[in-house]
C-alpha cells in the first residue's frame, strides 16, 4: 500500500481571497491557514504578557492578540511587540488614539472597526498611522456589539446584520485606498455565526479571519468552535483562525491546530490515532495515550501515530501510520514502521520504545529520507 494514495474525496477547496500580510505572516491567497490566540494577561504586565505569548508561540501560534485599552498599554505594547517571536495584532475599541498608538508601537495588525471610532478626521489618522507604520487591519464584527442603527433596522443580531456592517467598515477602509484587511463576523450562536460568514464569502474577497466568539469552556468551546469552524474550513471559507475558549491561550492554539488536522488543512506535530477501549484490549489504551501526548508534544514534524487496543482494527490503522502499536494479548504486542509489521513488544516497554520511534522518524521526514504517511 502506498504511504500517500490519492484520494480526492478529502479534497477541499479553498475560497480564493486576496493576500494581506499580520507582519511576516502571510493571510489569504492560499497561504497556510494561520492559528491565533489572544493573550489575557494585563497588557501592562509586560514580563507576564510575553511570557504567554512566548507558551503559544511555542504551541505552534502563528499569530498573537493583545488588548490596548488604555494609554499605559499602549506605552508597554512597544516592549511587547519588540520581544515578540510572532506578530502581534493590537485589540482596539472605539479609541482612536489608541490604534495610532500601537502602529507606532509596532503592532503587525489593527483589530479595529473603522466605523466606531469616531469623526471621519479620526478615522482617517487611523488608517494614515496603519498605512505608514506597515500595518494591516482585522475588521471585527460581533454579533454581542452590532451598531445600534442596524440593531433598530433588523431588530435583533441577525447574519444579515453582522454582514451589512462589515461591508460597510470595508466601504470605508477601501474610500481611503486602504486595502490590506480581513475580516470577520463572530458570534456565539454557531447556527448565526455559520451563516454570517458564508454571506460574507460571497460578497468580499478580503481574507476571512475565522471564530466562534465567547464559545465556552475547553471541552463545550472546542466543540462549537469545530461544529461552526469546522464546516466552514470545510466549504473553504477561513483563511486563519481562533478557538475562542475560557481557557489557556495555548490550549486554543492547541484545538486550532486539532481542527485544521482533523480536515487535513493543516499539520504539526504527532497526529494520534487511538480507539476509545474496550474489554478486547491488550493494554491500558486510555492511559498509554494520555502519558504519549505528554511525552511527544516537543515533536513538531507532522506524522502520525496509531495505538489500538487490539487486533480488529489495529493492523489496518498501523498499515496507514507512521508509527504504530496493536495490542496483540499475553503481556506484549505488534510495532509497525511505515506502515510496515516489524517487531513484537513487551507492554511494560512500549511506552518509551514508542517515544524513541516516533523521535527517530520524526528526524528521517525533516531529513527528507522518507515521505509522510498517509494518515496525514
Amino acid at each position: 500500500m502506498s504511504l500517500n494514495p490519492i484520494r480526492p474525496w478529502r479534497n477541499i477547496e479553498r475560497r480564493k481571497s486576496r493576500q494581506i500580510h499580520v507582519g511576516n505572516v502571510p493571510v489569504g491567497g492560499g497561504a497556510p491557514i494561520s492559528v491565533q490566540t489572544m493573550t489575557n494577561t494585563a497588557t501592562t504586565d509586560v514580563a507576564g504578557t510575553i511570557a504567554q505569548i512566548q507558551a503559544a508561540a511555542d504551541a505552534g501560534a502563528d499569530i498573537v492578540r493583545v488588548s490596548v485599552p488604555d494609554e499605559a498599554s499602549s506605552k508597554a505594547l512597544r516592549e511587547i511587540t519588540r520581544e515578540s517571536p510572532v506578530p502581534i495584532v493590537a485589540d482596539i475599541h472605539f479609541h482612536y488614539k489608541r490604534g495610532i498608538e500601537a502602529a507606532e508601537a509596532g503592532a503587525a495588525c489593527l483589530r479595529i472597526n473603522p466605523g466606531n471610532i469616531g469623526s471621519p478626521d479620526r478615522v482617517r489618522d487611523v488608517i494614515q498611522a496603519a498605512r505608514d507604520h506597515g500595518c494591516s487591519i482585522r475588521i471585527g464584527v460581533n454579533a454581542g456589539s452590532l451598531e445600534r442603527h442596524l440593531l433598530e433596522k433588523y431588530g435583533e443580531p441577525c447574519p444579515d446584520a453582522m454582514v451589512e456592517s462589515g461591508l460597510d467598515h470595508i466601504r470605508i477602509l477601501q474610500d481611503h485606498d486602504f486595502h490590506e484587511f480581513k475580516i470577520s463576523v463572530k458570534a456565539s450562536d454557531v447556527f448565526m455565526a455559520a451563516a454570517a460568514y458564508q454571506q460574507l464569502a460571497e460578497a468580499t474577497d478580503a481574507p476571512i479571519h475565522l471564530g466562534i466568539t465567547e464559545a465556552g469552556g475547553l471541552i463545550s468551546g472546542t466543540v462549537k468552535s469545530a461544529i461552526g469552524m469546522g464546516n466552514l474550513l470545510w466549504a473553504g471559507i477561513g483563511d486563519t483562525i481562533r478557538v475562542s475558549l475560557s481557557a489557556d491561550p495555548v490550549e486554543e492554539v492547541k484545538m486550532g491546530f486539532e481542527i485544521l488536522k482533523s480536515l487535513g488543512l493543516r499539520h504539526r506535530g504527532v497526529n494520534i490515532i487511538s480507539c476509545p477501549s474496550c474489554a478486547r484490549q491488550g493494554f491500558d489504551v486510555i492511559k498509554t495515550v494520555e502519558i504519549l501526548e505528554r511525552r511527544l508534544e516537543h515533536i513538531k514534524t507532522p506524522m502520525s501515530l496509531s495505538i489500538i487496543g487490539c487486533v480488529v482494527n489495529g493492523p489496518g490503522e498501523a498499515l496507514m501510520t507512521d508509527v504504530g502499536f496493536t495490542g496483540g494479548g499475553a503481556g506484549s504486542g505488534m510495532v509497525y514502521l511505515a506502515g510496515k509489521q516489524s517487531h513484537k513488544l513487551s507492554n511494560e516497554q512500549m511506552i518509551e520504545h514508542i517515544v524513541e520511534q516516533v523521535e527517530k522518524r520524526a528526524a528521517e521526514i525533516e531529513a527528507g529520507q522518507v515521505e509522510v504517511a498517509a494518515a496525514e
